[in-house]
């Protein structure tokens, strides 16, 4: 990373008019003066945005939908003028912003190549030289020769990114496009975006993953409803960023007002961006390992639950529990929890069994359990019963946020099936840990060990 400024934005603001009918913008431009106000309300979609990136340095920007991200990626790349501020950009900027932006729906994929190239500052010869190259990562076969109109969003992004990373960029700008690729395409591209920055690049992108933040990213930039709150490294950041997405209504605007002077004393006592969180007297707090206790968040509700059709049962009240019966949903990985439900039965039942799964925000299943096989399920239950289940299990997440299943399985006639079953019935979130040093969902204990043969200046 060099000391060499990239990117710039001092002070950058941006407004634009909402017009509560159609003919008042026709009012507003016919108007003068102070009568031009009358017509328009303003919504500040950044305000007073300022911070530095270095060449080679990788950037991730962090917020809420509706938090600015894209608006400052457009002004950082041109598309959009600031109402205030001012932005310096210094090298050849690749970006992708949105889906098929500077794409011709007419033209055909190829003659879109070279249109493309050309706003990216390439030559004819060089785009030639480069085509086969662009094709060879686009892989959308005859349809090259189709006109892109016909595309499908996939193919869009992978010719607009096979594009945009072949032009040898100094700027590669992100926005969350890649979203809508596969996910063997979005491997590739992080793949490539990797091989980019170990040039040299300077590289800057939008992105709600936690985990591609923290291990792409040497520094993150957090943005909520167009200010910004936090500017540092990626643990800090993310970790900030979590508590406030996941913050009870009441408390957010408390959250936001604390950033505010964190922010504001960081870079009054430095003169730059914060790197460490700053305490309310000022003081740059050290990094620290330790995890805060777990605890309940009533702001964290599973707003996905999915619940089967009832045949006999009904899973009751499931949620996660500390060792000694405290209710929580903000939890430390490697300490111990259960998961607890209640099952109500209005019918015989025979043959039952229960069972949880723990998955990903993608719905990846990452584990669970069952209380038996079905050779030892219970063999009948009878109606008005009440049985409380409760599944006792280490947390060994990475930081994030996760999702319990709960279920009722029994017999009706000779097929077992679900008696009831309540998908994403309840969520919880796991503390970020600064010390953590497994990689992936779940840490598996490994204990790495290296030996030195031959000392060749290691230090």
């Amino acid at each position: 990373m060099s000391s060499e400024v990239s990117i710039r934005v001092s002070e950058v603001g941006k407004c634009f008019p909402i017009y509560a009918r159609p003919h008042h913008r026709l009012l507003q431009m016919l108007s003068v003066g102070e009568a031009k106000h009358r017509w328009y309300n303003e919504f500040h979609a950044l305000s007073r945005v300022s911070f530095e990136i270095h060449k080679g340095e990788t950037v991730g920007i962090m917020g809420r939908n509706g938090s600015g991200k894209s608006t400052l990626l457009q002004i950082i790349c041109g598309t959009l003028a600031p109402s205030s501020g001012q932005v310096e950009v210094n090298g050849r900027v690749a970006a992708l912003l949105e889906l098929g932006a500077g794409f011709n729906p007419e033209f055909t994929g190829r003659e879109n190549v070279f249109l493309n190239g050309t706003l990216l500052g390439l030559s004819r010869q060089e785009i030639e030289a480069k085509l086969d190259e662009i094709l060879a990562f686009a892989d959308i076969g005859q349809f090259v020769d189709q006109p892109v109109k016909s595309y499908s969003s996939g193919m869009y992004i992978r010719l607009a990114f096979a594009v945009a990373i072949n032009v040898s960029p100094d700027i590669l700008v992100v926005d969350e496009a890649l979203s809508v690729g596969d996910e063997a395409f979005q491997r590739k591209c992080f793949a490539r975006i990797e091989k980019i920055r170990n040039q040299g690049a300077t590289i800057l992108f939008v992105s709600h993953s936690a985990g591609t933040v923290l291990e792409l990213c040497n520094r993150a930039i957090m943005l909520d409803g167009g200010e910004l709150l936090a500017v540092g490294a990626p643990k800090e950041v993310v970790s900030r960023y979590q508590k406030l997405l996941y913050a009870p209504t009441e408390m957010a605007e408390g959250i936001r007002e604390r950033y505010r002077k964190e922010l504001h004393v960081s870079v009054m006592s430095s003169g730059a961006e914060p790197s460490r969180p700053i305490a309310h007297d000022g003081i740059a707090l050290a990094p620290t390992s330790d995890v805060p206790d777990a605890y309940y968040d009533p702001g964290l509700r599973s707003r996905s639950e999915l619940r089967f059709e009832s045949q006999g049962a009904a899973v009751e009240d499931p949620h996660l529990e500390t060792l000694g019966g405290q209710r929580v949903n903000v939890v430390r990985s490697g300490t111990e929890y259960v998961f607890c439900y209640t099952a109500a039965f209005n019918r015989p039942s025979t043959g039952v069994r229960f069972g949880m799964l723990i998955k990903s925000v993608s719905g990846l299943e990452l584990g669970g359990g069952v209380t038996s096989s079905s050779l030892d399920a219970i063999d009948v239950v009878e109606p008005g019963s009440s049985i409380t289940v409760r599944f006792r299990f280490r947390c060994l997440l990475a930081p994030g946020t996760y999702f319990l299943n709960a279920g009722i399985r029994g017999r009706i006639g000779e097929e077992e099936t679900f008696l009831d079953r309540v998908v994403d019935a309840t969520i919880f979130r796991v503390l970020p840990d600064p010390g953590r040093l497994a990689t992936g969902f779940v840490d598996f204990h490994v204990q790495p060990q290296i030996e030195i043969l031959a000392s060749g200046g290691v230090s």
